[in-house]
Order: C-alpha cells, then structure tokens, then sequence
C-alpha cells in the first residue's frame, strides 16, 4: 500500500514534496517553493501523516531515497533530497535550472 501510494505521487514534470505539517523543516520548504510560479497541479505536497500508513511510507523513502526523513522532496521522478538541499539548489541557481528543465513554471 504505501509503495503504491508513493509511486502514484512521483510522477515526470511535477513536483511532490512528501511531509509532515508539524515539520519546520518542511513548513520551511513549502515557503520556498511557494515563490515560484508553478503551473497548475504541478505542485503537490503529501501530507503522510493523513494516512494510517505514515511510518510504512517513511520506511520505503528510505528505500526509494536512502532516508526516511521528511521532506522528501521529488522534482520528477528524481528526489534532491530534503530541505537542506532544497535551499543549497535555491541558492545555487540549480533549482530554477530544474524546474524549468521539467516544464513545472509558468
């Protein structure tokens, strides 16, 4: 259940964030990823503690991106890992580059 929900969400051109609302972290990537301009239903994030299996779908992140921490963040099919990542890509330029490779901005 938890493999096929997670690979039902990861999909080409969109970008799927898995998190927890709870999560600084993860409030902290949703803000930065709220600044760009995504197409419509490009943008997902997944909160995983709204299903009955939050610690099944930690444990194939883990097997999927080598940690089960969250965020998890996918661009695509490719996951760049968490928020730490994310803001390293933001400042880099690399994540601008990404996005729009996949076709997620207006």
């Amino acid at each position: 259940m938890a493999q096929e929900f997670v690979n039902s969400k990861i999909q080409p051109g969109k970008v799927v964030v898995f998190i927890k609302p709870t999560c600084p972290y993860c409030r902290q990537t949703q803000e930065i990823l709220s600044q760009f301009p995504f197409k419509e239903g490009i943008l997902e994030f997944v909160d995983i503690t709204a299903t009955d299996d939050t610690e099944k779908i930690q444990d194939y992140l883990k097997q999927l991106t080598g940690a089960r921490t969250v965020p998890r963040v996918f661009l695509g099919k490719d996951c760049i890992g968490g928020c730490t990542d994310l803001i390293n890509m933001q400042q880099s330029g690399e994540l601008l580059v990404r996005l729009k490779q996949i076709g997620a901005l207006q």
